[in-house]
């Protein structure tokens, strides 16, 4: 039996590279199904200082890139690789930018259930391809209740400030690590992959780590 390392995940469900790297890595695993990866997702917040309500994706992105077409050029590499991942973006059907604490609430709370990466792979799909508010807590519950959640207790949780300031110092420690963009993949509690690598850079990891040739 191959031995299990650990694969830590620093993401944030608005980021549309984490969401491709994502796609990426699954792909990876796909192929080879002896990995011996055991996954864990932590919170990093791209906009930490964002109102807790969110705001007007236009009026956000053209003020990080000065303007509108500032914002169609940061996004190009997006859809191209996007596209290249058979990944589909409906940009032009987003119309907020989330605060993203309580989707990494319940990311945190999904893992207790041991459905991490359903909840993180729903947010996703909710975010990206179906343009919801996943910052909306009605949002949030019905997201948790297609995983098999209870979307009583997780609409009651967020109600509370239950595990806000653990998601905070998570990130925090994140950044203390030196950890300032994701995707970021820290292999075995060692080697930190950063960005959105290709399923080729995987498979040569998980070949590297079980000894196959």
């Amino acid at each position: 039996m191959t031995q299990t390392i650990k694969l830590d995940i620093m993401s944030d469900p608005i980021c549309p590279w984490c969401y491709i790297g994502k796609a990426h890595l699954d792909v990876a695993l796909a192929d080879h199904p002896n990995h011996p990866f055991v996954i864990e997702w932590h919170p990093f917040q791209l906009n930490p200082d964002m109102p807790a309500q969110g705001m007007d994706r236009r009026a956000y992105l053209e003020g990080k890139f000065g303007g509108k077409e500032g914002a169609v050029r940061a996004y190009a590499p997006v859809v191209e690789h996007a596209e290249k991942a058979g990944l589909k973006i409906n940009f032009e059907a987003m119309q907020r930018t989330p605060n993203t604490l309580n989707a990494h609430r319940l990311i945190h709370w999904a893992g207790i259930e041991g459905r991490q990466t359903a909840a993180v792979a729903a947010l996703f799909q909710a975010y990206f391809v179906d343009a919801r508010d996943i910052g909306d807590a009605e949002v949030l519950a019905d997201i948790a209740d297609g995983i098999e959640m209870d979307a009583a207790v997780v609409t009651r949780l967020l109600d509370t400030d239950e595990d806000v300031q653990a998601i905070r110092d998570r990130d925090t420690h994140s950044r203390k690590m030196g950890i300032s963009s994701v995707p970021t993949f820290i292999v075995g509690n060692q080697h930190a992959v950063p960005g959105a690598q290709p399923p080729e850079l995987w498979a040569n990891v998980i070949a590297e780590l079980t000894g196959a040739q």
